[in-house]
């Protein structure tokens, strides 16, 4: 969700990147460090934190952290899990729902339960009995819309799953890759929460004929085909409607210089879909004792309630408040479709086959 500034929104799991080395407090390369001082996070591209929230957990428990941004969400977890034998770092972030699976059937994590986990909201909450991951932060994946176009071709915007489909939103819709996208698979799973394992392929039948254009990745998909972003303006995008995140409009609000009274894009509220992100101890890490205080420091409230302006997502622990203007013009959506990590785990793999098959051929 790049529009100016470093725009690290959860979006950001979705674009794909190089994979760069961020240190904070020590320097060096490489994962986890046999100096029993340095704790290593692995993660996607969207990580972040205010400098002065890191210094403090730094201070307080007395390890430095370095931080491996290792690519988009996917491939993110599919190198962790390659290199899960001698890993890059001690604690991965950044799994979500969508890919928790994979990553829990091939051993990725350790167990661990991390100090204050109990403060989480319960909904939140999976692998009960082995605490190999811990929630972190959510998120809603759903349909964004330029205000201006609708105003402009006095039309109402989408409100729905069903209404992309008809007529009136012919060649609108911009979408990310199923295969190949963290929001494209998100959203897939959305329709298949509302319409069923058997109804999901009719309803994409439908969505291709009104015209929905594919392509790899969200930052494509936001900031050059959608014309209601910063970056999509600029890139002169034609596609008034785009999937991206709830957290999307405040991102374009408080990041835009001169700041608007309005956010430019608004959400289709019954268009979205629960992502959550958890964190995990990773096997073999070199600095378990590090990796644990870490894990902790990630569900404090301090850590909790700078993650909106950061990261663009929303906290899990209870009792942690965000700021004014992300919960104005980025609230969460109040009835999202959700599917359990294990029914994700069944379809998921034949549902991105069936989907790849459906919309792309």
């Amino acid at each position: 969700m790049s529009t100016t500034k470093k725009f690290t929104a959860a979006a950001l799991a979705a674009g794909l990147g190089l994979v760069t080395l961020s240190a904070c407090g020590s320097s060096g390369s490489g994962g986890g460090d046999a100096d029993s001082k340095t704790v290593t996070l692995v993660s996607h591209n969207s990580w972040a934190v205010s400098k002065s929230v890191l210094k403090d957990f730094e201070k307080q428990s007395g390890y430095r952290v370095k931080v491996l941004k290792d690519g988009d969400a996917g491939q993110a977890v599919n190198k962790a899990i390659l290199t899960k034998d001698n890993p890059q770092g001690d604690v991965f972030f950044g799994v979500d729902n969508t890919l928790l699976s994979r990553a829990l059937d091939n051993g990725l994590f350790q167990p661990y339960e991390a100090k204050g986990s109990g403060l989480i909201r319960p909904e939140y909450q999976v692998d009960h009995a082995k605490h190999r991951v811990t929630p972190i932060d959510s998120g809603d994946i759903c349909v964004n819309y330029d205000k201006k176009y609708f105003a402009d071709h006095k039309l109402d915007p989408p409100a729905s799953f069903a209404d992309l489909v008809e007529p009136r939103y012919k060649n609108l819709l911009v979408t990310e890759n199923a295969a190949t996208s963290s929001p494209g698979l998100g959203f897939l799973l959305g329709t298949a929460g509302k319409y069923g394992d058997n109804g999901w392929p009719t309803y994409w039948k439908k969505l291709k004929a009104n015209g929905v254009k594919v392509v790899d990745g969200w930052e494509q998909a936001y900031n050059q085909e959608f014309s209601g972003s910063a970056g999509g303006k600029k890139a002169k995008g034609d596609r008034p409607l785009v999937v991206s995140y709830a957290s999307s409009p405040p991102a374009e609000v408080i990041y835009a210089s001169p700041k608007p009274k309005t956010a430019p894009t608004g959400v289709a509220s019954g268009t979205c879909f629960r992502q959550v992100e958890y964190a995990g101890l990773l096997s073999n890490a070199k600095n378990t004792k590090g990796g644990k205080a870490l894990l902790d420091f990630l569900i404090t409230k301090e850590f909790q309630e700078d993650m909106p302006l950061n990261m663009f997502v929303y906290p899990v622990l209870k009792g942690a408040q965000v700021p004014a203007d992300f919960s104005e013009f980025g609230p969460a959506a109040k009835n999202p479709e959700i599917l359990t990590p294990a029914k994700i785990a069944d379809h998921r793999d034949q549902w991105v086959k069936s989907w790849t098959s459906l919309v792309l051929k």
